[in-house]
């Protein structure tokens, strides 16, 4: 039972990993959720058998070698989506520069601001 949850972990990790290489988004939604559906019950056959301390090593060191591969690609997602960012605020700067609610002096500069209507 171990041995089937943890194939299919690996099996949609390499899936994932061949999806974010091809920059696939459907692809990658696709295995990132089946990813997630099975890390969860992996982790939960995982717990289980934990308790009544029945996981083999290899097992362990198997599990362990997935985890790193799924924290290697979240952080290299998170590099590519900071990438991305930037790369969106150079071609679409913002148009509407934020105004200055004080002057120097600490005067209002918009219509209304720092004056009293009669």
């Amino acid at each position: 039972m171990l041995e089937s949850a943890l194939a299919a972990v690996e099996q949609h990790l390499a899936s994932l990993g061949r999806a974010l290489c091809e920059r696939d988004s459907e692809d990658i939604e696709r295995h990132a959720s089946a990813l997630h559906r099975a890390l969860a019950v992996a982790v939960a056959q995982f717990a289980q058998a934990a308790r009544r301390g029945a996981v083999p090593l290899e097992l362990r060191q198997r599990l362990a070698l997935a985890s790193g591969q799924v924290a290697a690609q979240r952080e290299s997602l998170a590099r590519a989506t900071a990438a991305l960012d930037r790369a969106i605020d150079v071609l679409m700067p913002s148009t509407a520069t934020p105004a200055a609610l004080y002057s120097a002096s600490g005067a209002g500069e918009r219509s209304g601001f720092g004056t009293t209507h009669a």
